[in-house]
């Protein structure tokens, strides 16, 4: 993956440097408030080298977020192909983020989206990015409707990976923005 860079950050792949923030990004409570679980230290390192391997084999995925500024990695966002939502092909796109809560509130998740966005529709022509949340998670669906999202009611679904344990966590949202919407927005915009 060649790094992106946006106004305030930049948009990389994973590394070794990196892991100890995605520790603790996927097990802090208010993070993983929406999720049925926490990594451990081992957990987290597999999962980042799993991130590291698809963008390295696609050239994009959920990738590191750093402060250009600073260096500082912050979290993750981007685009990965999905096969959790039932009622959607395989291989959808999905956008999707997790930062320390640190950074929350700053608008990054957003301006990091934004440069996501044009790539998915730019560079990888595809016609529809979603992304889904627990319906309970008012942060995330605040994020897609600035991003133009629309939510697709029809489309909400049980999320299959989470456990019976945890039916609160169930239910997910799913908002969509096709390519279309995407341009005609970018337009107006100037």
């Amino acid at each position: 993956m060649k790094p992106m860079r946006t106004e305030r950050l930049i948009l990389r792949n994973w590394e070794d440097r990196d892991r100890e923030l995605f520790h603790r990004i996927n097990s802090d409570e208010r993070v993983m408030e929406f999720f049925p679980f926490r990594r451990d230290r081992a957990a987290a390192d597999a999962k980042m080298d799993e991130f590291h391997a698809w963008i390295e084999e696609d050239g994009y995925g959920f990738a590191a977020a750093e402060i250009a500024a600073t260096g500082e990695c912050i979290g993750f966002v981007g685009l990965l192909a999905t096969d959790h939502v039932p009622s959607l092909p395989a291989d959808t796109i999905e956008i999707g983020w997790r930062l320390a809560p640190e950074f929350w509130g700053k608008g990054y998740v957003t301006e990091a989206s934004e440069a996501w966005l044009a790539y998915g529709f730019e560079t990888l022509a595809v016609d529809e990015i979603v992304s889904f949340a627990v319906a309970e998670n008012h942060r995330s669906t605040a994020v897609m409707k600035r991003l133009g999202m629309t939510a697709d009611p029809s489309a909400d679904f049980d999320h299959p990976s989470i456990p019976d344990s945890h039916p609160a966590l169930k239910r997910h949202v799913l908002y969509r923005l096709s390519r279309a919407d995407w341009w005609a927005r970018k337009k107006a915009a100037g």
